[in-house]
């Protein structure tokens, strides 16, 4: 039985390693699609529109808005980020798993428009950690660096309403980790109601038929 695949939001803290991560699993399993993002902050070094991010501007961003274009979006430090709809719903029926990578707010809403979306939250193994990855990073002033930090202290308060949490030290182990809770939300029963209904007509009609 072909089967649909499974909205998957993943949110952290900026400088968590979600894009490593993300990376390091797209590179390993082939079942996941990564949807891309849009955009009106700049692309850093190394960027490449259509890629990392659709980068526009604010008047197509806010046009994108009007025509119900986006499933969800979120101003984060100055600017507009949002995620394209046609692309999820499209390999969602295709029966691959979507990958969003996006900050809390927009997380959030997506799980009031999608309740069966699973919410994954990055975490880096302390504070101090984060600091240092932001810092080593290279690409941002302190003072963008400092807005994160406090920018995270906020964030930092909606983690519980996230499914699971990740906490990402070593790569590998990590990449393994989220993938296996992947694979173990897809056998919760409640999302395999067809299947269950399946298997219970054919049980029924076989059991007639021993009588």
């Amino acid at each position: 039985m072909k089967r649909r695949g499974i909205l998957i939001v993943v949110s952290g803290f900026s400088g968590a390693g979600k894009g490593t991560l993300m990376k390091a699993l797209m590179q390993k399993y082939d079942n996941y699609s990564l949807s891309v993002s849009m955009t009106t902050r700049a692309p850093r070094p190394g960027e490449t529109d259509g890629k990392e991010y659709f980068f526009v501007t604010k008047d197509i961003f806010e046009e994108k808005i009007k025509q119900e274009g986006l499933i969800e979006y979120a101003c984060y430090c100055g600017n507009y980020y949002g995620t394209p709809r046609a692309y999820v719903e499209s390999q969602l029926s295709a029966g691959r798993d979507v990958i969003l990578e996006i900050e809390i707010q927009g997380a959030l809403k997506i799980k009031e428009k999608f309740p069966d979306a699973l919410l994954l939250f990055v975490m880096p193994p302390s504070a101090a950690e984060l600091r240092n990855r932001l810092i080593g990073r290279g690409t941002e002033s302190m003072e963008v660096i400092d807005q994160r930090m406090r920018r995270a202290v906020e964030e930092a308060q909606g983690i519980e309403k996230y499914d699971y949490i990740v906490v990402n030290d070593k790569l590998e182990e990590c990449v393994e980790e989220l993938h296996g809770i992947i694979k173990a939300v897809h056998n919760t029963a409640d999302r395999n109601l067809l299947w269950i209904e399946q298997i219970r007509k054919e049980l029924e009609e076989l059991s007639k038929g021993e009588k």
